[in-house]
């Protein structure tokens, strides 16, 4: 399979589902985050992917948004004891931040083969 050939294959679908960008097929991890080490499907080495601390900056502001909005929403319309914060907020925010990692990373590795994204190198 050529470069080209998965030119059609949208980043955000590819790494929303967790497939690979090129041919939209093969999966893209073998764990809940770790990355295949190639597609099962078109033989893409994922060695050119690092994702870095992209997914957690996102998921750190996007899920505090949510989290920190719903408990200042719920502190000021029922003013609960603190553990009932404890108790609502503290599984919320492990559950929207676990769920947001792998699409995220998907994403922004998609994104990466897509724009063929690189480490910076000077000529010398």
């Amino acid at each position: 399979m050529s470069e080209t050939e998965g030119a059609d294959i949208s980043p955000f679908a590819a790494g929303l589902s967790g497939r690979c960008p090129r041919c939209g097929k093969g999966p893209l991890f073998r764990g809940f985050i770790a990355l295949a080490p190639r597609c099962s499907s078109c033989g893409l080495d994922y060695a050119f992917s690092d994702s870095g601390d992209g997914p957690a900056v996102f998921i750190a502001l996007i899920g505090g948004l949510i989290v920190l909005g719903a408990a200042l929403w719920t502190e000021i319309v029922y003013e609960p004891p603190i553990w009932v914060h404890m108790v609502l907020f503290l599984p919320l925010t492990i559950i929207v931040c676990l769920g947001l990692l792998r699409p995220f990373k998907g994403v922004l590795i998609a994104l990466q083969y897509r724009n063929k994204a690189a480490e910076g190198r000077l000529k010398g």
